[in-house]
């Protein structure tokens, strides 16, 4: 099973007034183990990013003026894409930009490319309901490290959600890859009818049942002879 966590940073909130992505970030799993294999850009979107953007990411419009166009980098993209499960965190938004950024170079929408988009946004609102589900807030309460996420950053942000994801799932401890573990896979339980095994009943010696008797009727004597032992034995 072949995952690609993603995420992108934008010039602002809104794809149909115009804003455009500044980075992608993009984190391979492959059977829930992190692959290594990683893709990321930092884009020129040929506008002003808003300041309140600027304030999230960080990614002034000088320093993005000599990066590559969304264009030049498309077909590198979809290869590395293609025919995967994409995770996102919020996806309309991230797709929303994608697909407006693919429409103007006249491709077909995300979901062409890939096999499947799931948002993890979604997954967290089932299983956490009435509660914050922002990236933050999930790594806080699964005890994810996002120490380092002073700012915003694809390509971290999407390190982080794998993490988050994992944890969802399964309840994994860590996507650390260990060649000692290469042996080591999930262990399937077959289920086992019961009803056919007799359980031993251990009875209490004499001085057990007396020791038994003796502790009820310092209850019972304390309580006020509410005991519920006492009726329940009679």
């Amino acid at each position: 099973m072949r995952q690609i966590f993603l995420d992108t940073e934008t010039t602002g909130l809104s794809a149909e007034n115009g804003d455009r992505i500044i980075e992608i970030g993009c984190i391979e799993m492959l059977n829930r183990r992190l692959s290594g294999n990683n893709l990321h850009f930092y884009l020129n979107p040929e506008r002003p990013s808003h300041p309140d953007a600027v304030r999230v990411h960080g990614l002034t419009d000088e320093f993005l003026a000599d990066k590559p166009l969304f264009a030049s980098v498309v077909d590198e993209l979809l290869r590395f894409l293609a025919d995967a499960e994409i995770v996102i965190h919020n996806a309309a938004f991230d797709v929303g930009f994608l697909n407006a950024e693919l429409a103007r170079l006249k491709r077909p929408p995300i979901a062409h490319h890939v096999a499947k988009v799931t948002d993890s946004l979604l997954m967290a609102r089932e299983m956490f309901p009435g509660k914050s589900n922002s990236l933050d807030a999930l790594c806080k309460r699964l005890e994810v490290d996002n120490s380092n996420r002073a700012l915003h950053g694809a390509l971290l942000d999407a390190g982080l959600l794998a993490e988050v994801y994992i944890r969802m799932t399964r309840g994994q401890e860590s996507l650390v890859i260990d060649a000692g573990d290469e042996g080591r896979g999930e262990v399937a339980v077959a289920a086992v009818d019961l009803s056919g095994f007799e359980l031993p009943v251990t009875q209490p010696s004499a001085d057990e049942a007396a020791a038994h008797d003796a502790l009820i009727a310092e209850i019972d004597k304390a309580s006020g002879g509410r005991a519920i032992w006492r009726a329940a034995m009679a």
